[in-house]
């Protein structure tokens, strides 16, 4: 296989974090009549990262609400506990930090077994390296260009360079993994990540704080991610 047609690709993921909690599914019913490819949720438990977040019972009662696929972004410190769960859930793709498990391999497979699509995910400070003898069991891999942890934070160019680098090894090996970014993503960055070789982009406070609201902010961003401009 060649590469992809990027274009046609492209896929925009609203976090969560910034929507009313407090009428969580009407907010994923406007995120999927808006154009959102997928729910990004992020799941922090307080110690793998500085913020508690979202348990898999939020996730179960809001499957019901919208068809489109949910994926976990898991920053914990036990996603071998936690995976099996946000399966339960209703998530149909798992993502792993590196730097959160001893046996990426294995959790990785597990996340296999048990019946998801599997991914792995970079902090900005650790080496793309890591991950390039497991690409062959994930579906997505996901460079945060921000330190994980809260929304709202300043998108780094520096993580790029990553980017760039797991996208060749993907053509070397002719498959069809997804390249993900999380932080920082708005109009302004998009097309940075785009060209890099990224297709799938994680954005919050761009889409809920958009002036004239989440639809106009989701095809903006896929318009430019698709562009490149």
């Amino acid at each position: 296989m060649g590469e992809r047609d990027m274009g046609s690709q492209v896929e925009i993921c609203p976090s969560i974090l910034p929507a009313d909690f407090s009428r969580l599914g009407e907010e994923l019913k406007m995120l999927e009549a808006a154009g959102a490819d997928r729910i990004h949720w992020d799941v922090m438990d307080g110690n793998f990262v500085p913020n508690l977040t979202i348990g898999p019972d939020v996730v179960t009662s809001c499957r019901k609400s919208v068809e489109i696929p949910f994926e976990a972004h898991l920053m914990v410190e036990d996603p071998d506990l936690l995976a099996p769960m946000y399966i339960e859930a209703g998530c149909d793709l798992i993502m792993l930090h590196v730097e959160s498990t001893k046996h990426l391999d294995r959790s990785l497979n597990r996340i296999l077994e048990l019946g998801a699509k599997a991914g792995v995910t970079l902090n900005p400070a650790t080496p793309v390296d890591n991950i390039k003898h497991v690409l062959h069991l994930v579906d997505q891999v996901l460079i945060m260009s921000v330190n994980p942890g809260f929304g709202g934070q300043k998108y780094l160019p520096s993580q790029e360079t990553k980017i760039e680098k797991v996208k060749s090894w993907i053509l070397e090996q002719g498959s069809e993994i997804d390249i993900e970014v999380d932080g920082g993503i708005s109009a302004s960055t998009i097309a940075q990540a785009t060209c890099a070789g990224a297709n799938v982009f994680v954005a919050g406070s761009a889409i809920f704080s958009h002036s004239d609201g989440p639809q106009t902010a989701i095809a903006e961003l896929r318009e430019t991610a698709v562009s490149g401009k």
